[in-house]
């Protein structure tokens, strides 16, 4: 059954001019998997990769002029999970320059004037256009979960560690996790089952500890609203986290410049071809001495210890998935922090839609939750998905 890879292919070439979301689209390819998809749980399902995710005999470039036309030779572990349930890899979305922050050219499809978010602009931009269903991201900061609220779209991080990154190119081994972008939370369930088996559970009640970021960044009124509203539904408490979300977050950046300069260290030797954002990244993790590196390690480890020991009392961490809605203008990708002490720790992180600002634009939730006990966080967004409904 091709149908739905002819209706992608269609609603691609009407939105595309404007959202500028795809690197390479691949139709003959497509076509020719929806007539052998297996017939799986996602028969025929069609998706977008982003293009730092390799797909067997197209170009994996990163983002970047040093990686262009480095075709792969196979499928990331992702990829052959989804193309074994049924999916259909419809081609490469945009990315930032090697997942970090320069952007690309893709634009929000809720206002074009509007940032996508990075790294992974591409893929939530392409879902939240009506164009695929699901698409494929990636998080080592707020690479999948800031782009996914400002779209609109719902999102899934892995936890750190359980999902093979094979064929990914990465940024930070210890921070690296693949995501989904889907139009909604039971789009997600269905295509992680689909992956590893796990099934969201049904709820009946749940129990939310409250965070609101504050002490990270200024967090815009309208979306400490919708965290406070939906808390209120919920009847959640602002329990008092175990640790410092600042200290997190500083130690995140030690992680990431330091493991980012050994991992790009063939790429470093060409500054000319790399942003001054990522020249800068580089230059810093090459300057962080190895004891600092082992203390942010460190730091990450016991606040881990304390952040699984909350998420047995309390079924997940509620708060805002970005500081606000997408910001004006296409030269910065927005920022990032409120992602990154939760990417520290490894947990994982679904993505909330359905709020918007006084403006219309998407705001999103952030439910963080135990790795050991994703069926229940998936449960817990169904509930949230519907309460803000």
């Amino acid at each position: 059954m091709t149908t739905a890879v002819e209706d992608a292919l269609r609603r691609l070439e009407q939105s595309e001019p404007d959202i500028r979301a795809w690197v390479r689209v691949d139709v003959e390819g497509a076509r020719a998997a929806a007539l052998s998809a297996p017939d799986g749980p996602l028969h025929g399902m069609p998706f977008g990769v982003k293009d730092i995710i390799d797909v067997a005999g197209l170009p994996t470039e990163c983002g970047s002029p040093l990686r262009r036309g480095r075709v792969a030779a196979a499928d990331a572990w992702l990829v052959d999970r989804l193309r074994r349930a049924g999916a259909v890899p419809l081609g490469k979305t945009v990315t930032t320059e090697f997942a970090y922050f320069q952007p690309g050219p893709t634009r929000n499809p809720h206002n074009p004037a509007h940032t996508p978010g990075g790294s992974s602009s591409g893929s939530a931009a392409a879902v939240a256009a009506g164009v695929v269903p699901l698409a494929l991201g990636s998080q080592t900061a707020g690479s999948l979960t800031r782009p996914a609220s400002f779209c609109g779209v719902a999102g899934y991080v892995a936890p750190v560690g359980t999902w093979s990154t094979a064929g990914i190119t990465g940024l930070s081994p210890s921070l690296d996790a693949p995501g989904l972008l889907t139009p909604g939370v039971s789009e997600l369930a269905k295509v992680i089952e689909a992956i590893d088996g796990t099934t969201a559970e049904d709820i009946d009640s749940v129990r939310l500890s409250v965070w609101q970021g504050v002490e990270l960044t200024d967090v815009e009124p309208s979306m400490l609203d919708v965290v406070r509203h939906t808390g209120h539904a919920l009847r959640a408490d602002g329990t008092e986290l175990p640790f410092s979300t600042v200290e997190l977050a500083d130690a995140h950046a030690v992680v990431m410049a330091y493991e980012a300069a050994r991992g790009l260290a063939a790429e470093a030797g060409h500054p000319e071809s790399l942003s001054r954002h990522l020249n800068e990244l580089l230059e810093r993790g090459r300057k962080t001495p190895d004891d600092e590196y082992r203390a942010a390690l460190a730091t990450a480890r016991t606040a881990r210890t304390a952040a699984l020991d909350l998420l047995t009392h309390v079924d997940a961490i509620l708060g805002p998935a970005a500081p606000g809605p997408a910001p004006q203008g296409l030269a910065a990708t927005g920022n990032p922090v409120l992602s990154r002490p939760w990417q520290l720790l490894g947990l994982p992180v679904v993505t909330v839609p359905g709020h918007r600002d006084p403006h219309g634009l998407p705001l999103g939730l952030q439910l963080v939750g135990h790795p050991d006990r994703v069926g229940r966080l998936l449960g817990v967004a169904r509930a949230v998905e519907e309460a803000v409904r």
